[in-house]
């Protein structure tokens, strides 16, 4: 890596379609389980979603003002996080304690519903309150309840905005803002984005079937992974990161990778590794015919036709600004079990796309492994996780 000290993971947690903690998200990650589970009414027409495998409890009533089901998901995800980050705040202090979380809805479905109360009664909801929907409002709420005072922000970059903010965090880190951040990303489903992928006529009818023949768009999850990062050691260390954006258009990937191909060599770059050092590759692989398309011809080029990947999008659906830090905790799932991740699909290659070796059942015993994500407006986020 480049000039600046090491950033390690000294916890993390993880919440989604696949269970609601690192261990049974783990047993159904590496089992193949299809964690889409349930519809959303969009358009006169059930559409399939990826829903929480276990829904969040109510928060407590100190925290009652900060209700919505986004806030209920950041504070599962951070529970089993707190002996870590009890520590870090009584070796460092809370000025020293930094919080990013990505998010790309926020409160919003609290807002929803509000405003379909109003729209009946003619009054707001009791309690109501609109900054529960406010990008922002994820961070303030972890900073409150974990008590840090450091910098505190949210990042909202669509589908990368999870591991941008593990990103952030890396830098906070390195250049001694912080001594311990966390940061990860949470998403929860609303009609918000249910209706505008529906706009863009982007909703597989049937389920995520991400690089097949058969492939016609994307399912809508929801989820949280969260992370403790420091430069004390442990066994999971940040190896890698790049980004980028080529501005190309608004909702759709330059055709030629251009953005995705500098993410991800600016994340080799940062890190001691070549393409061949790289294990198993987490594909941000949605479903649709661009990106899949995309993808496959940046992957063949840069790593060739045998690195193994998959894309995970085929159990968990698509979770937006939760992916790239879902993601970033598969790739802590596969070097823990020393496991290529499975791709679940429906087996029906599509000839026209670049030859990449999509996982099934592999063994793989690389320490180091990448996960990409690219988003909306040509943003691109690549990041390199290595086991000790």
């Amino acid at each position: 890596m480049t000039s600046g000290p090491a950033v390690y993971i000294n916890a993390w947690d993880v919440a989604n379609a696949l269970g609601g903690n690192r261990r049974t998200v783990a047993n159904s990650l590496l089992a193949g389980h299809k964690g889409i589970n349930g519809t959303w009414r969009v358009g006169g027409r059930d559409v399939p979603v990826a829903r929480l495998e276990v829904e969040p409890a109510a928060l407590p009533d100190d925290l009652a003002p900060w209700e919505s089901r986004n806030n209920r998901l950041v504070l599962h995800c951070l529970t089993p996080l707190k002996p870590q980050i009890e520590a870090a705040l009584a070796k460092w202090g809370p000025r020293r304690l930094g919080v990013i979380i990505g998010t790309s809805t926020s409160g919003i479905s609290e807002t929803e519903h509000a405003l379909k109360r109003r729209a009946v009664t003619g009054e707001w909801p009791s309690g109501y309150r609109y900054s529960r929907q406010e990008l922002g409002d994820t961070a303030a709420f972890a900073a409150r309840v974990i008590g840090a005072t450091g910098p505190c922000y949210a990042v909202s970059t669509a589908c990368t905005s999870g591991v941008r903010a593990m990103i952030s965090a890396v830098r906070l880190l390195r250049a001694n803002l912080c001594d311990a951040v966390l940061c990860g990303g949470v998403d929860t489903l609303c009609d918000l984005t249910l209706q505008g992928f529906a706009s863009l006529q982007s909703l597989s009818s049937g389920g995520c079937n991400p690089f097949s023949i058969n492939r016609d768009g994307i399912t809508i999850g929801e989820g949280g992974a969260l992370f403790l990062l420091s430069r004390d050691e442990s066994d999971l260390r940040v190896s890698g990161w790049g980004e980028s954006s080529d501005a190309h258009h608004f909702s759709a990937p330059h055709p030629e990778g251009v953005g995705a191909r500098l993410a991800v060599s600016d994340a080799l770059g940062r890190s001691t590794y070549r393409p061949g050092d790289i294990a198993y590759i987490n594909l941000h692989g949605t479903g649709t015919a661009l990106n899949d398309s995309v993808e496959a011809a940046v992957m063949h080029d840069i790593f060739g036709p045998e690195t193994p990947c998959s894309s995970t999008k085929g159990m968990t659906g698509h979770m937006l600004g939760a992916a790239g830090s879902n993601e970033a905790a598969f790739l802590a799932i596969a070097m823990t079990h020393r496991k290529a991740l499975p791709h679940v699909w429906d087996g029906a290659t599509d000839p026209s796309l670049s030859a990449i070796k999509l996982a099934t059942d592999e063994t793989v015993d690389g320490r180091t492994m990448l996960s990409c994500s690219y988003a909306f407006g040509g943003n691109n986020a690549a990041i390199i996780l290595t086991r000790e």
